[in-house]
């Protein structure tokens, strides 16, 4: 049974939207009255989706969205009756991940929310491929450097500083990586 969190953003009583949730099989979690809380109450509740209500998200609302984006990511999906262009580039920029203008059916809720989950799984495989790649690039411009403080301060060829950094990492039972850093963190210390 997935969690959902109820962001309620404008006047009109968020009800309607409750017991269609409870009605679709959802554990409806306490509400949350305005996004300014919005992070404080995904941490403590860990809900497995936030769904908000607004007229037109504000620009508070957009900035609570991406703070809990950055620290506590989940898929959110915001009802609206706002349909500028602009606005919607800026409410998936803060990590909505679907936004619907004018309505909200209650047939139609189930396929929105798997929609939402599925497309945040998506990203999130997105974002760790690109976080896998940007380590690999991070470690070979590490391995690099040390290389090339052996070549200089032992002067070895390029083959022998990778073998002796191979040599060091199996001796030490390290990523080779890792030994780079360490010689880069020396090299640094005696300058």
């Amino acid at each position: 049974m997935l969690r959902v969190l109820l962001v309620n953003d404008t006047e009109k009583p968020i009800g309607e939207l409750r017991a269609a949730l409870l009605a679709a099989g959802y554990e409806v979690l306490q509400e949350v009255a305005s996004a300014s809380s919005l992070l404080k109450a995904v941490e403590s509740l860990q809900p497995d989706v936030v769904i908000v209500d607004v007229e037109s998200p504000s620009r508070d609302t957009l900035e609570q969205l991406a703070v809990m984006h950055r620290h506590a990511p989940r898929p959110v999906v915001m009802f609206s009756g706002d349909s500028d262009d602009q606005l919607i580039r800026a409410v998936v920029g803060a990590g909505v991940t679907a936004y619907v203008v004018d309505g909200l059916a209650p047939a139609r809720l189930a396929p929105i929310i798997q929609v939402a989950l599925a497309r945040f799984e998506q990203q999130s495989h997105v974002r760790r491929k690109l976080d896998e790649v940007q380590q690999q690039l991070l470690d070979r411009k590490q391995i690099d450097r040390a290389k090339g403080l052996l070549m200089e301060k032992r002067g070895m060829s390029e083959s022998e500083a990778y073998a002796a950094l191979r040599q060091q990492a199996m001796k030490q039972g390290l990523k080779l990586a890792d030994v780079a850093r360490q010689i880069i963190a020396m090299a640094e210390l005696l300058g």
